[in-house]
């Protein structure tokens, strides 16, 4: 669990590939809500490619975990890793926050889940279906499905 504390009652099991989902177009990924300053914990063991800030995510986390998946986490209020480093699964990397389009909306971390190599069998008739393929769902994910 990404958010300390959080079970799945605090995100929406149909939010993933949710769609319309503002200027993104679909919600690829899960908000987690909680408490503003609430750890968040990295997924996975793997590598922190960057840590920084951008336009719609805020603060964000992207780390290369096994089979070349990256754990995207943004919205953060804080970020307690460096870029290049190892990270752990269970280790606190960050903290809940409304960085970025988040501002002004209830503190949560959204999680996205990126497969660098394609699953053409995710493929879905959504206007972006063809993207799917790329993202896991993060609620599976953490269900161990």
């Amino acid at each position: 669990m990404p958010v300390a504390g959080a079970a799945s009652r605090d995100w929406h099991p149909d939010s993933f590939w949710y769609e319309p989902w503002g200027s993104s177009g679909v919600h690829k990924g899960i908000d987690i809500f909680a408490h503003k300053g609430t750890a968040v914990i990295s997924t996975t063991t793997g590598l922190v490619l960057y840590q920084g800030e951008i336009a719609k995510g805020g603060k964000v986390i992207l780390v290369l975990g096994p089979k070349w998946r990256l754990h995207y986490f943004s919205h953060l209020s804080r970020i307690a890793v460096s870029s290049f480093t190892a990270v752990r699964a269970g280790e606190v990397i960050g903290a809940v926050g409304d960085s970025g389009n988040a501002k002004g909306k209830p503190p949560h971390l959204h999680y996205s889940i990126v497969r660098l190599i394609p699953a053409p069998w995710a493929i879905d008739s959504s206007s972006q279906g063809y993207k799917k393929m790329f993202y896991i769902d993060p609620g599976n994910y953490l269900a161990g499905k």
